[in-house]
């Protein structure tokens, strides 16, 4: 799960601006800044194969914590260290507890939504666009439970309000990303923001990280999910 490329296994790299590349795996060409560092690209499609099963897993779960739920998806083969796939991640596991919780959604059409919205925004978006794909999950989570449009009023406030917080959260930690400490703190950010707007108190458990030796770029006890500081 170290953030590595997925032919070659060699380190990735960051480029400052976009190149267009052709993935190795299904041959699309298509524009990004990041490959390997010995010139393999994997498009987010094929870098998220298989992360369909969330549906249906996420269908079957009874728990009202997000960050189990989530923590059982991460455990997936389709689930790396760092990759887009957190963006759809973070807001099913926050769907699936609202609901168990006792949130008033249809699940299964919350869920498609989700995967449909999250799947759009491009692994890598936390450094280039200024805004983590994990945090952004949180406000396309509001926006479902609240029927928010662009033209909607409270509901349109209450989803950007969402992710301001959840990436205020992140951003007060500071970089480098790491897809699994911003899911976690996107869906704490969630959890507290749910309970007072919405009156729906999902479950908030403690977090220590075991994913410390498989990240590369971990920031040690600065993360508040080291087990240094618990």
């Amino acid at each position: 799960m170290k953030e590595e490329c997925l032919i070659c296994k060699a380190p990735l790299e960051y480029l400052e601006t976009d190149e267009v590349m052709e993935c190795a795996v299904c041959h699309k060409k298509e524009t990004s800044k990041t490959r390997c560092v010995k010139g393999h690209y994997v498009c987010n499609e094929c870098h998220t194969a298989g992360m369909d099963v969330i549906i249906g897993m996420c269908l079957k779960e009874v728990s009202k914590d997000p960050v189990d739920i989530m923590e059982k998806m991460m455990e997936q083969p389709f689930c790396h260290m760092h990759g887009p796939e957190h963006h759809v991640m973070v807001g099913s596991a926050l769907l699936t507890a609202y609901k168990n919780a006792g949130g008033n959604i249809d699940l299964q059409q919350a869920l498609i939504e989700m995967m449909n919205r999250g799947k759009s925004v491009p692994g890598g978006a936390c450094g280039f666009w200024g805004a983590c794909g994990a945090g952004i999950s949180t406000g396309m989570f509001v926006s479902i439970i609240s029927k928010s449009t662009p033209l909607a009023v409270e509901p349109f406030g209450l989803s950007h309000l969402m992710t301001s917080k959840a990436l205020g959260e992140i951003g007060m930690v500071g970089g480098p990303r790491c897809c699994k400490r911003d899911s976690y703190l996107s869906i704490f950010a969630a959890v507290d923001f749910v309970k007072d707007n919405f009156g729906i108190e999902m479950e908030k458990p403690e977090v220590v990280c075991g994913y410390s030796a498989q990240n590369n770029q971990c920031i040690g006890k600065r993360c508040p999910f080291s087990k240094v500081n618990h």
